[in-house]
């Protein structure tokens, strides 16, 4: 029986044969619970299924109970910020690699479905980032991240300079290869990389985390999730320097340019399997305990 989630929708990774097998699959599960399946009409486009209700993604997160997405966390980061205006709930099939996000597998993606429609699972909210870039006074620009905003240098080998404010006050200048702004959830992916904390997701805050800088005392700074970051380009700047949204978006920045960065109003909610655990999906894709052999 549909239960709470009467219609629901499906969003994949275009181009990718798994997805589409995985895609099938799903429908048809669905269809024989008796739901309404709606199907994204990017990812339908390359599904070689017929009698597919498809629409845009506006009227997917209007109409539907909860939206499954089938890729990799890139996709399911895609979806977030296109959703979470109309505050859908998602759940991730993962065909990626890591898959901090999208962390169930195919295998065992029928039977922890089962058990979600049946109303077990819980439920997550995570929150997202809004980006504003201005120029001259003038917004230029503005877009939502679910793991990070970055700053970062292109098509140079030099550093750029900024400076950094947070709820107006100043914090530093800055030469480096750029400053990755990120949520807990974030933690795990770039900001990670770069040699930031890992947040729980739970938490309410903001990472800042230096891309390699200058000076070498710049450290990560965790700050509370309701601050405003705010990041000015030094007008010595050539150029050579953007800001990108959860690595899929990328607005290229001039001199004096100014990055406001605050959480955005609207969260995401993730449904998961019921027993869930942050510190397990940690160990299996850290590789925490794994003896060297």
């Amino acid at each position: 029986m549909p239960g709470t989630f009467h219609c629901i929708g499906l969003i994949g990774k275009q181009d990718d044969p798994r997805v589409h097998a995985t895609l099938a699959t799903l429908r048809e599960f669905l269809l024989r619970r008796g739901h309404r399946v709606v199907m994204d009409e990017c990812t339908a486009a390359g599904l070689p299924v017929a009698d597919l209700e498809t629409c845009e993604r506006g009227r997917l997160g209007r109409e539907c109970q909860l939206v499954v997405v089938v890729g990799g966390d890139g996709t399911l980061l895609n979806a977030a910020r296109s959703l979470a205006d109309y505050g859908v709930p998602l759940l991730g099939v993962n065909l990626g690699r890591l898959g901090f996000l999208a962390d169930i597998s195919p295998e065992s993606m029928l039977g922890r479905l089962e058990q979600i429609l049946g109303g077990d699972h819980q439920r997550e909210e995570r929150f997202l980032l809004h980006a504003d870039i201005s120029r001259g006074g003038q917004r230029i620009a503005e877009n939502a991240a679910f793991n990070d905003v970055v700053l970062h240098k292109w098509d140079a080998a030099r550093m750029i300079e900024f400076e950094t404010y947070v709820d107006g006050q100043f914090v530093y200048s800055l030469r480096s290869d750029g400053l990755i702004v990120a949520t807990p959830t974030g933690s795990t992916a770039y900001a990670l990389s770069g040699g930031g904390p890992i947040v729980h997701p739970k938490l309410d805050a903001i990472v800042l985390v230096p891309i390699c800088p200058h000076t070498l005392t710049n450290r990560p700074l965790v700050v509370t999730g309701d601050s405003q970051v705010e990041v000015v380009l030094s007008d010595s700047n050539d150029g050579h320097a953007q800001i990108t949204c959860d690595g899929q978006i990328n607005f290229q920045l001039h001199p004096g340019d100014r990055v406001r960065i605050g959480k955005k109003p609207q969260r995401i909610t993730l449904i998961q399997p019921r027993g869930h655990n942050y510190y397990d999906i940690l160990r299996t894709k850290l590789h925490w305990g794994r003896k060297v052999t």
